[in-house]
């Protein structure tokens, strides 16, 4: 029997990953819940930040665009840079891609991944020790249901669940989730909990800007903390682009246009230049439909740094270091960071101790050579914790067109 391949994720990456694995006749087991984190983790009401053109997962097959999407459930066609996609279009996009592609999504959790040690005769632990070597001797994974079985291969795609950066500064508020003082974006999906009550936001990206714009709309009352040198920015309308640089999914600029269609080169850069890169561009910044409705609405105060966080009667309290050097003291009923995400290996408890301490990293993200796979031969990752080798096109669905077929390429030509 041909041992399948693992894929660990079912967002885009991981969707899109299976479905060019399976078009290439490669037997594939796929684990998750599909777009949970957009479901879940992401603001009722949101939009996202990307165009229609760069928000499709991609497949082998025609017909799978968001487009097509739209066309298949009768609602109006997605298809310009001025058409915006609510959040909630874009996980019935998902789920539907997961039905037509991916059937057989199997809805349990996997709690453990290690290179496959199963008992064997002295003889055929020679001949797997021999396998292990040459990077084919496979991965035994555990799943919640009890199962056990042997991968081929595995696909690391979980997205960003488990990566949610909250700074040590604000944490020391005591954090404890989103009924605490302090929280993380990430774990608010109905905001209208804030109706009424003094909210502060800590960011200045698109994340920071729409919760706090979704918050104040609800009825809180909001007011966002820019930190560093950087203020409050949006991005510029489609009509406002420049004409004369070529067009990308992010934009018009050469930068964005090389960045997002020819990634391969990145992995070769300085570790520091990468990962500036990838925190860098287009961050942070608010999309531009959403200015409207952020600005006049929210307060911002701009800030040199927060230095540390405390409660008084069970509220939060932020200390700011203020850009003419003195020190202030902000209160609120509740702060939320929008921070971001920072990929960290040694967080995927799922990977066995021994398999993650095999697996290089730069800055505690995958170090990844061609085709997507890690120091360990037959792991691979996709998506938000590859971008630290293939540049900030992984963060973005639009990832999935240069990602997905070259994993399955590498993957089929590595275990044919």
């Amino acid at each position: 029997m041909i041992e399948p391949v693992a894929v660990i994720g079912a967002g885009p990456f991981g969707l899109s990953t299976a479905a060019h694995l399976r078009a290439r006749g490669i037997p594939v087991r796929v684990f998750g819940d599909p777009m949970v984190s957009w479901r879940d983790h992401m603001p009722a009401g949101m939009i996202l930040k990307s165009t229609p053109a760069a928000s499709s997962l991609d497949c082998p097959q025609h017909g799978h665009t968001l487009a097509d999407y739209c066309d298949a459930v009768g609602t109006r066609r997605l298809v310009t840079d001025e058409d915006v996609i609510p959040v909630e279009t874009f996980i019935g996009y998902g789920e539907w891609f997961q039905r037509k592609l991916v059937p057989r999504l199997e809805r349990v959790r996997v709690v453990s991944v290690n290179r496959h040690t199963a008992d064997r005769h002295t003889a055929e632990r020679h001949e797997a020790d021999r396998r292990d070597a040459q990077g084919s001797a496979g991965f035994g994974l555990e799943l919640d249901s009890g199962e056990s079985f042997t991968a081929r291969a595995v696909v690391v795609a979980t997205g960003l669940s488990g990566l949610a950066r909250l700074p040590a500064e604000l944490a020391r508020a005591g954090a404890d989730g989103p009924a605490g003082p302090v929280s993380h974006s990430s774990q608010h999906h109905d905001l209208t909990r804030f109706s009424g009550k003094e909210l502060i936001v800590v960011g200045a990206g698109q994340s920071a800007l729409e919760t706090a714009a979704l918050a104040a709309e609800a009825g809180a009352r909001v007011r966002v903390v820019s930190r560093g040198h950087g203020r409050v920015a949006f991005g510029a309308p489609p009509w406002d682009q420049p004409k004369l640089r070529p067009e990308s999914p992010f934009g018009r600029a050469w930068s964005l246009w090389a960045l997002s269609y020819y990634p391969h080169p990145y992995r070769y850069l300085p570790a520091q230049t990468r990962h500036y890169l990838v925190r860098r561009v287009l961050g942070p910044l608010g999309a531009w439909w959403l200015r409207d409705r952020f600005e006049g609405k929210v307060e911002v105060r701009e800030v040199a740094a927060v230095t540390g966080a405390d409660t008084s009667g069970g509220a939060p309290v932020l200390t700011v270091r203020t850009h003419d050097g003195g020190t202030d003291r902000l209160t609120a009923d509740h702060v939320i960071a929008a921070t971001g995400y920072r990929v960290d290996t040694a967080a995927m408890d799922f990977l066995g101790s021994g398999l993650r301490t095999r697996v290089a990293v730069t800055r505690g993200a995958p170090r990844l050579g061609a085709g997507y796979v890690s120091s360990v031969p037959g792991l691979y990752f996709t998506g938000l914790p590859a971008a630290a080798s293939y540049g900030p096109v992984m963060r973005f669905v639009c990832g999935t067109e240069f990602a997905s077929p070259r994993l399955a390429a590498h993957l089929a030509a590595a275990h044919a």
